[in-house]
C-alpha cells in the first residue's frame, strides 16, 4: 500500500505544531504532545534543521522555531529530503531490480508514480501545516 512513511509523518506534525506557537519549542515538547517516542522526534528535528526547514538554537533555553520561507515547498521536495526518492516500486525509485531487463510493467508503474509525484507538487507545506 502506497503511504506517507512515519518519519515523514512527524517531520509534518513538527512543521504543523512549530508553525501554531510564536515561540521555540523542543524536541521533547512535541514528542510528548503528540506521543512520538522522543528520539525519533529529535532525529526527525535534526534532519529538518540540516535540510534548513527549521532553524536549531542550542544551548539551555535552545530548542527550534520554523522558517517561514517554507511555505511554498512543494510537498514532493519536502518528503525527498526527508525519506528519499518517492516511489511506488523499486524501479520507480531508481534501485536496482532483478526484472529490469524483462520487466513487462516498468512503464505503466513509472507512469502511475509520475502522476502521484505531480499531485504531491502541487501542494505546499502551507496547505498542511500553516
Amino acid at each position: 500500500m502506497l503511504k506517507i512513511t512515519k518519519t515523514a509523518e512527524y517531520a509534518l506534525i513538527a512543521i504543523k505544531h512549530m508553525s501554531s506557537i510564536e515561540s521555540i519549542c523542543s524536541s521533547n515538547n512535541i514528542a510528548n504532545q503528540y506521543n512520538i517516542p522522543k528520539e525519533i522526534m529529535a532525529k526527525t528535528l535534526q534532519k529538518l534543521s540540516k535540510k534548513n526547514y527549521i532553524k536549531a538554537i542550542k544551548g539551555p533555553k535552545g530548542g527550534y522555531f520554523i522558517k517561514n520561507s517554507i511555505k511554498n515547498i512543494n510537498l514532493i521536495k519536502f518528503i525527498e529530503d526527508i525519506e528519499g526518492p518517492v516511489g511506488i516500486s523499486t524501479c520507480s525509485k531508481n534501485e536496482e531490480c532483478y526484472l529490469i531487463d524483462c520487466c513487462n510493467i516498468k512503464d505503466p508503474i513509472n507512469k502511475i508514480n509520475n502522476n502521484i509525484k505531480n499531485i504531491l507538487s502541487k501542494v505546499k507545506l502551507k496547505d498542511i501545516a500553516f
